[in-house]
């Protein structure tokens, strides 16, 4: 390898180096330490360390970690979030795979149109947006008297949408679908069409088409996009504190409760640290079902 090509791999690997370093290596670090130690008495961190007798003297624990051992409801809201975020997931996929399968079949001109209409809602804050879904939801929504107008008539009670997990799932789906359709697209939008006509001319019905080629070919957008969604979904906090009531609070919601409001540094750590875990656990874990799908296919 020449100097020259030596140099520009390090002018291509160190900014992203650095980057990861500094805005997740060393945040996760000081998270880290800051969860053996002890609650300030106003909140906060109390000091590491103390001086007694002239000697150093740690301040440190592991009651932090023994309180979510201890305690059931933590690990019933880690598997609450997660159920949340695969529900959203599944959605995603769902509602994201048609639309993109569209997409990608359409003329050049057509398609450019909708690729922009799918990124359109970046274009404006994201508070904005689910602030305008708790007017969507509201009780005096049109939506919402619509719905129950058709609800009533079957001779059930009115529904409340907003504050509900119905709320915070059609938030969720709203927010991160545009993160499934576009690895979708990218991915279907390079499949050799003439496989499909070779099956077809071999008798094959357009379910087989679809599950014996199309579906395969597209497990990696499939995953990429998954992962796109499942991963921040999981950690997700504004979104269930906007539309969800009590009964939706999330992993996220606890952690901003603990930092925030409780002041309780420590045990925010743990939990971020856990849920830090749990999410590299997923990305791992769903990469070596990628691989091995895309192995089998």
């Amino acid at each position: 390898m020449t100097p020259q090509n030596r140099l520009g791999k390090w002018l291509l690997s160190w900014p992203p180096l650095v980057y990861l370093v500094l805005f997740f290596l060393i945040p996760t670090g000081i998270m880290f330490v800051a969860a053996f130690r002890f609650p300030g008495d106003y909140g906060g961190l109390a000091p590491m360390y103390n001086i007694e007798e002239g000697r150093l003297v740690w301040d440190l624990t592991l009651e932090n970690f023994q309180r979510i051992v201890e305690e059931p409801i933590y690990l019933e809201l880690f598997l609450k979030s997660a159920g949340y975020a695969g529900l959203t997931t599944l959605i995603c996929v769902l509602m994201s795979y048609p639309l993109a399968w569209l997409i990608a079949r359409s003329q050049k001109k057509y398609r450019d149109l909708m690729l922009l209409l799918v990124i359109l809602p970046f274009w404006s804050n994201f508070l904005i947006r689910i602030y305008a879904w708790m007017i969507i939801l509201g009780p005096q929504s049109a939506f919402t008297k619509a719905i129950n107008w058709v609800w009533t008539g079957m001779g059930f009670e009115p529904l409340q949408l907003l504050f509900t997990p119905f709320a915070v799932i059609v938030g969720m789906v709203y927010v991160h679908l545009p993160f499934m359709v576009l690895p979708l697209y990218a991915n279907l939008e390079k499949h050799d069409m003439s496989l499909l006509a070779a099956a077809q001319d071999l008798g094959a019905s357009a379910w087989q088409r679809f599950w014996r080629i199309t579906w395969p070919l597209s497990l990696p957008g499939v995953f990429a996009g998954s992962a796109l969604v499942f991963i921040p979904a999981l950690g997700m906090f504004a979104i269930p504190d906007i539309l969800g009531g009590t009964d939706s609070i999330m992993i996220g919601n606890l952690i901003k409760q603990q930092i925030l409001d409780t002041r309780d540094w420590p045990f925010g750590a743990v939990l971020s640290i856990m849920l830090t875990i749990g999410v590299l656990g997923i990305a791992a874990l769903g990469s070596l079902v990628a691989r091995g799908g895309v192995k089998r296919g």
